[in-house]
C-alpha cells in the first residue's frame, strides 16, 4: 500500500531539506520516506517560492488600490458635506 502524506508533512520535511544540515539520506531514513520523493518534493518547493512573493505583490497592489479607492470616495464625501455645510449656514444665518 503507498504511504500518503499530509500536505504539513510535506512541507515540514522540505523546509528541513532545503536547510540542508542534514543529507537525503540521513532525512529519508529519519522520515521514512524514499530519497527520489525527498528530492521531488524539494523541487517542488524550489519552484514554488517565488509564486509565494508574487501573489504577495498582488495583494499589496490590490490593498494599495482599495485604499485609493476608498480614500477618493472620503474626499468627494467631504467635499458634498462641506459645500452642504456651506449652503446651510447660509440660509439659517441670523439677519
Amino acid at each position: 500500500m503507498k504511504k500518503q502524506f499530509t500536505p504539513t508533512f510535506k512541507a515540514e520535511v522540505a523546509r528541513e531539506l532545503l536547510r540542508e544540515e542534514k543529507t537525503m539520506a540521513q532525512i529519508g531514513s529519519e522520515r521514512q520516506v524514499a530519497p527520489t520523493q525527498l528530492h521531488q518534493w524539494k523541487q517542488i518547493a524550489i519552484k514554488g517560492l517565488a509564486s509565494l512573493y508574487e501573489d504577495g505583490q498582488r495583494e499589496i497592489e490590490q490593498v494599495k488600490m482599495q485604499h485609493e479607492t476608498e480614500r477618493e470616495q472620503l474626499y468627494a464625501e467631504i467635499g458634498r458635506l462641506t459645500s452642504e455645510m456651506n449652503w446651510l449656514k447660509k440660509k439659517y444665518q441670523p439677519k
